[in-house]
């Protein structure tokens, strides 16, 4: 999964993400050096699908799949692996991209 991957936690300069990162990368962003109980408290109150989507792949990364599938119906998004992949690539690409990282 890209976010995991030592390359783009490398990519990830800084103790914090930029200020005006928007939740659900800013919650990614903690995801990725590690900080999930970070991530979950900036996701937990946004209500944007995808914030429900950020939320339900924290959850699923941490084995909650319970959780997972909930946050994954109020996202609206499908939940089919490959489609789970091509989110999550279209999302760092964001994030690395937006240089708000």
């Amino acid at each position: 999964m890209v976010v995991s991957t030592a390359d783009f936690k490398a990519s990830l300069p800084g103790a914090a993400p930029a200020p005006d990162l928007d939740a659900p990368l800013a919650a990614l962003w903690w995801a990725a050096k590690g900080r999930w109980d970070e991530a979950h408290r900036i996701i937990q109150d946004e209500d944007s699908a995808d914030a429900a989507w950020v939320h339900a792949h924290l959850h699923r990364v941490e084995g909650d799949l319970g959780n997972a599938g909930y946050w994954y119906r109020q996202a609206g998004r499908p939940v089919a692996q490959d489609s789970l992949e091509a989110e999550w690539e279209r999302i760092a690409a964001d994030l690395i991209g937006s240089g708000r990282a």
